[in-house]
């Protein structure tokens, strides 16, 4: 085994920069569209794991002549590995007793965690990274952690083959700016306009970049190399620089969206050099930066933030499917959640994180011997172990649960996507039709008599299904209305269109307000868009004001527009958005907002388990009231 290096040298700062990634990241989760910037705290990561590798594999060879994989390796996986294990087998077991619901395809997904390729996993399975409301997985975030398996796997060794290949640094340089720029280039062509981004958001050929950006940055300025002081000049301009890219992460932080084509043609790359020169400057020892990152609370929150990235999405997941009304308290109930992750991740790097890393593992077979012994020093103490066993078993009962059983504790889920798939089966039919007769009068006042614009009311008090009136339903079969909506319109579109029988409906699951742009805009251009337009829009997020004013732009004047408020208990932008809404309604004289978040909140009873999608008993009042709030 290679000799550890005599010197290596505490960077301070780093600390501070981690801090601020897993607190970016944390904020995101919570609030998504309040801190819309925050999934780009995982790059940072990506740019200081990069460099401090690279740092150390260098610094080694500099030293011994050689590059011990095999010791990285040992020092990696005792870093790392209890803290993942631990939190991926103690979610395991938490969905065995609490979430089954859960458990389908469990054994899979803790086994591609622990062989660090879980993003992959989630890319052949196709799932979302940014489907807000329909993602429950506590498991999400965790295709970071395997993009730094891969890259721990490989890095050492390329470094070493690189070092005694070349001989000199620049070709090594070159090497890594080509990879570099095929990375971003890769995210960049990969990118489609208008379909979901999670293919080159999780995969790790178009996410290496930032990893490799920080691995180029130690090639070119090791920290053993770089001046511990530095004349006043040379330091103010080194601040001055730190200075310039910090206020630029932070500008990036609040102006990109995980959606945004930008992020994926320029935007990422960019951030990941911006965060590579904040980098550069704290690691330097004569630039101030690293003073100014180093203080107790950046130091607390950054040694532990492996730990609380780890635990921040399970604790969010099985938190907020229980508290079934975080819209009425949401700062409160992220504050609690706060303090549960940070609580957790106290105890995960106390008496598992440090205490394993500084474990001689050669001494495995002594220390259990010594714990079975009659008089073990170890006491009453070895209670403690029943909790670690508990929670393997617990997970492993939970991975090898038979799907029917799973199936059975998320029979809500099954039976609404199975309501979704049909419903948009028939409403291609539908809209066949639907798309003939409106092309025809397009042009003509087929919209509904003249109403003021307001944030409609019912004086049903909702026990009852209201009934359409005889004149009522003769309207509803002549009207033509185009529907676009989200996934609460795709549940109810055969409600509907079974009201309407002229109703074109566009539903997608998890359909973010900014979607249905390009939507109205090409069914518009088609003379597809009837004079009548139904909204079914906010489920998944709220919306800015420049979104509005596009679709009302692209709506014009003339046609008589309705939009369903929401009603998302589970979520917090549930407010945010229906006082937007009630605002957009005053702003423009066409647009009347239905309120059936008033009509329907004190009806659980009308809801699937997600409380947010009506149940079939529930679409029999979702559908009468939004057709008398139409036709009235």
């Amino acid at each position: 085994m290679g000799k550890r290096l005599k010197k290596k040298r505490y960077i301070k700062g780093l600390d501070g920069i981690r801090a601020i990634a897993v607190v970016a990241v944390i904020l995101y989760h919570l609030a998504p569209f309040s801190f819309q910037g925050g999934f780009l705290g995982v790059p940072i990561f990506f740019v200081v794991s990069g460099y401090l590798i690279t740092d150390l594999l260098f610094q080694e060879f500099q030293q011994n002549g050689t590059i011990d994989v095999k010791a990285f390796y040992i020092r990696r996986i005792k870093r790392l590995y209890p803290g993942l294990v631990a939190m991926v087998l103690s979610t395991a077991a938490y969905i065995t007793m609490f979430s089954r619901g859960l458990a389908e395809n469990l054994k899979s997904v803790i086994g591609t965690n622990f062989l660090y390729v879980y993003n992959w996993y989630q890319i052949n399975h196709h799932e979302s990274y940014f489907d807000k409301f329909g993602n429950q997985s506590p498991f999400t975030h965790l295709w970071s952690l395997s993009i730094e398996g891969q890259f721990y796997l490989l890095w050492p060794i390329f470094i070493f083959v690189m070092i005694k290949f070349f001989k000199k640094k620049q070709p090594i340089i070159d090497t890594i700016l080509i990879m570099i720029l095929f990375s971003a280039l890769e995210m960049a062509f990969m990118y489609h306009v208008g379909e979901d981004p999670s293919r080159v958001y999780y995969g790790t050929d178009t996410r290496m970049f930032s990893i490799l950006i920080g691995a180029g940055l130690a090639v070119v300025w090791p920290s053993t190399s770089l001046k511990k002081q530095l004349p006043s000049k040379p330091r103010l301009i080194l601040d001055g620089i730190g200075l310039g890219s910090f206020l630029l992460l932070a500008l990036m932080f609040t102006k990109m969206t995980g959606e945004n084509e930008l992020v994926y043609r320029g935007g990422m790359f960019f951030f990941s050099l911006a965060a590579m020169i904040l980098v550069a400057v704290v690691v330097h020892p004569g630039a101030d930066w690293g003073d100014w990152l180093d203080n107790s609370i950046f130091r607390w929150i950054g040694k532990r933030s492996y730990g609380i990235y780890l635990y921040q999405y399970p604790v969010m997941v099985f938190y907020e499917s229980k508290i079934q009304n975080i819209a009425a308290h949401p700062v409160l109930h992220g504050l609690i959640e706060i303090v549960i992750i940070l609580a957790i991740s106290e105890l995960s790097y106390r008496f598992l994180e440090v205490p394993l890393k500084k474990f001689d593992y050669s001494k495995t077979s002594s220390v259990v011997k010594e714990f079975f012994k009659a008089d073990s020093s170890y006491g009453w103490k070895r209670v403690y172990v029943a909790i670690p066993l508990l929670i393997f078993v617990l997970a492993a009962v939970g991975s090898f649960m038979p799907s029917s059983v799973a199936a059975s504790d998320s029979k809500d889920d099954g039976q609404l996507e199975s309501v979704i798939k049909n419903n948009q089966k028939k409403a291609s039919s539908v809209n066949q039709k639907a798309d003939k007769k409106t092309s025809k009068s397009s042009s003509g006042n087929s919209s509904v008599s003249e109403s003021s614009n307001s944030s409609s009311e019912s004086n049903n008090d909702g026990k009852s299904p209201i009934s359409l009136t005889e004149s009522e339903r003769k309207k509803a079969q002549g009207l033509q209305i185009t529907c676009v909506g989200d996934s609460v319109m795709a549940d109810a579109s055969a409600k509907m269109q079974e009201i309407f029988p002229n109703m074109y409906v566009d539903a997608k699951v998890g359909r973010q307000v900014s979607e249905i742009v390009p939507i109205l805009q090409s069914l518009n251009s088609s003379g597809k868009l009837a004079q009548t337009v139904l909204i079914s829009e906010g489920t998944n997020g709220p919306y800015d004001e420049n979104t509005m004013e596009k679709i009302m732009q692209i709506l014009g004047k003339q046609r008589k527009v309705y939009w369903i408020n929401v009603f998302v208990p589970t979520r917090r932008w549930q407010d945010q958005v229906n006082q937007e809404l009630k605002d957009d309604a005053k702003k423009y004289g066409n647009l009347t907002v239905i309120d059936w978040y008033s009509y329907c909140k004190d009806h659980p009873e009308w809801f699937y388990d997600d409380h947010v999608h009506p149940n079939p008993d529930g679409l029999n009042y979702f559908g009468p009231f939004i057709a008398h709030e139409i036709l009235k």
